[in-house]
């Protein structure tokens, strides 16, 4: 499913939150009667799993968090990111200027078709959305609820991330009870893009882990 406000997906005024992501997951669940299932995240979208496992224990069959935030308040690379450049966007947004976060993310080369599309996607978040869902972030994060996650999870990590600090996944590691960390040392936060076999392969494993 695409998330409000991305890709070709509706564009509602309002409802940029983390909590409303997580019950739009909720709801496509209940609507395709899936029942408990496992939610994959990455980036922000770590963010939208955390929240939904912590609100829906019953439609959680296991966990992915990848490249995964904890705290946004106290990761200064967040900070400085909706000081500098998302909360000063305006329409048009720059082309130039998604091209150099998406390549940021990067720390082994990807083809080149697929980063083009990547950027012309991005492109289809009006300002506004960036500007939401970042407050949204920086307002309620789940890192004072991540206890409550009971389910297990997977966390997956690339060690040349600059998004995310080694210390972040430490800290999933300790407040997520039957949580367990898997390092890619060559990837960087885009992990799923750089390493895509790897990362379906663990998914893979993981999964068939939880039905067996």
């Amino acid at each position: 499913m695409t998330q409000r406000g991305h890709g070709d997906a509706e564009r509602p005024a309002a409802g940029f939150r983390t909590r409303d992501f997580a019950a739009d997951v909720a709801a496509f669940v209940h609507a395709t009667g899936l029942g408990p299932t496992v939610v994959v995240g990455h980036s922000m979208g770590s963010t939208h799993a955390q929240r939904f496992a912590i609100d829906h224990p019953d439609h959680t069959l296991g966990l992915v968090l990848a490249g995964a935030f904890t705290a946004y308040r106290n990761n200064p690379v967040v900070v400085e990111f909706w000081e500098s450049d998302v909360s000063q966007l305006t329409e048009p947004i720059d082309p130039g200027f998604v091209r150099e976060i998406q390549e940021s993310t990067l720390a082994q080369p990807i083809p080149q078709a697929f980063l083009d599309t990547v950027v012309q996607e991005s492109l289809k978040v009006p300002a506004r959305v960036w500007r939401e869902v970042f407050e949204g972030f920086l307002d309620d994060d789940c890192a004072a609820e991540l206890g409550k996650i009971k389910t297990l999870t997977l966390i997956l990590w690339g060690a040349r991330d600059t998004f995310c600090p080694r210390g972040e996944q430490e800290d999933l590691l300790t407040s997520i009870a039957g949580s367990r960390l898997v390092v890619y040392e060559s990837a960087g936060h885009a992990l799923h893009w750089e390493e895509p076999e790897r990362f379906a392969a663990d998914l893979t494993t993981f999964a068939q882990r939880l039905s067996s």
